[in-house]
């Protein structure tokens, strides 16, 4: 049995809130280099967001610095719990259980927002649950989604960040089937690395959307396609497969071949060749993944689009067109996206996807463990998993 076996130590709680009101959640996250903390309850409202960035602290390393990392969560952390709570209008007793993010990703980091969530569990006597990283992303637009538009299961789902590249079929909270990955490089990751080569200065989001934003610096951009010899390579046809590292390389050469540092207009037009080649891949990639479904007999009517890339807008632009292109010979397909500030990492996804297992009476032991990495299609529970919660008293939705 996982880390959901609970001991005597857990049973002892006494502090589970009554059905008959909301319940509500703390959440952190430190999985990279945002030291985030969030208030979420389960009617659906978001009392508190707090994110505290460290883009500053590692662009003269091109990159997150593990270490620079840690130590900056270690000091936000305290400041943000405290911000999250105040803006909330809440004291730490008030809320009802503690969520955090258990993986996937770096695990010096995420060892920071874990152990803040345990030993405040643990000394307040309140239910733990750890989330994984993903799912929350895939989970957002159930929450920021009107009541009339919130997406059905199945729905596909396209999970885009500096860590993952993933398309999912999502048939419920927890089932979760990879359609789609990469073997190499994540598209968040070479957004970033395309950055640094063209040595594009830092946004306050870090240098992927820096370079969404040097591309704009022109009003041309839709108008006319920029012209890149040799043009960018268009990888794995006619495979349900992503990989970026070959964009990123073909950049890279590019660059080596000039015998003079690039002058800003053709860092222009490379920056713009090499966004529309990464955004093309997923046009195409979303495609086969929908025609996939319905090989497989699954009937789905929603993409949801989620993690940090998903804020770019021009991939917002291209994937509607593409849809709509689809939708002329096939069932319409509605695309949702989460706000563009909850696209990035933040708590509030995190205190979202633990909110069905509060409910469900599904917690983690205070010393569950970390899983740095960890399948999403780990998520689905054994049939001895779910007969213990289902023994658990359950707490009702109050939406």
């Amino acid at each position: 049995m996982r880390s959901l076996r609970l001991t005597g130590k857990y049973k002892k709680c006494s502090r589970l809130p009554s059905a008959r009101r909301h319940f509500t959640v703390l959440a952190l996250e430190s999985s990279a280099d945002d030291t985030c903390a969030a208030v979420v309850t389960s009617d659906r409202r978001i009392l508190s967001n707090v994110v505290v960035k460290q883009h500053k602290e590692h662009e003269k390393y091109g990159g997150i610095h593990p270490f620079v990392a840690i130590e900056a969560h270690q000091r936000n952390m305290p400041g943000a719990v405290r911000r999250a709570l105040d803006e909330a209008k809440m004291n730490v007793t008030d809320v009802d259980g503690i969520a955090f993010t258990r993986g996937p990703g770096m695990g010096g980091c995420l060892s920071v927002n874990a152990n803040a969530a345990k030993t405040l569990a643990a000394a307040l006597n309140k239910p733990l649950v750890g989330v994984h990283h993903m799912q929350a992303h895939a989970l957002t637009p159930l929450l920021t989604s009107p009541p009339d538009q919130i997406p059905k299961y199945p729905f596909l789902t396209l999970l885009i960040s500096g860590g993952h590249t993933l398309l999912l079929l999502a048939r419920s909270p927890t089932s979760f089937e990879t359609l789609a990955t990469t073997n190499d490089e994540s598209i968040g990751q070479t957004f970033d690395s395309v950055s640094k080569l063209l040595q594009i200065p830092w946004s306050s989001l870090g240098p992927g959307d820096a370079l969404e934003k040097f591309c704009l610096t022109s009003p041309d951009l839709h108008d006319t396609p920029p012209v890149i010899t040799p043009p960018f390579p268009r990888p794995m046809p006619k495979r349900l497969q992503f990989s970026y590292a070959c964009l990123h390389s073909h950049v890279e050469r590019y660059v080596a071949t000039k015998d003079a540092p690039l002058g800003n207009e053709e860092r222009l037009a490379l920056a713009r060749a090499f966004q529309r080649a990464a955004v093309g891949q997923l046009e195409e990639k979303v495609l086969m993944g929908l025609e996939r479904c319905q090989e497989m007999g699954v009937s789905v009517g929603h993409l949801v689009v989620s993690g940090g890339v998903a804020s770019n807008m021009f991939l917002r632009e291209r994937l509607r067109i593409c849809l709509d292109l689809f939708s002329k010979k096939h069932s319409p397909i509605r695309l949702v996206f989460p706000p563009p500030s909850l696209c990035t990492d933040n708590a509030v996804m995190i205190a979202w996807a633990s909110m069905h297992r509060f409910l469900a009476g599904d917690y983690d032991d205070y010393s569950v463990t970390l899983r740095s990495k960890w399948k999403i299609e780990d998520l689905l529970k054994t049939d001895e998993e779910l007969a213990y919660i289902q023994s658990r008293p359950a707490q009702k939705l109050s939406w």
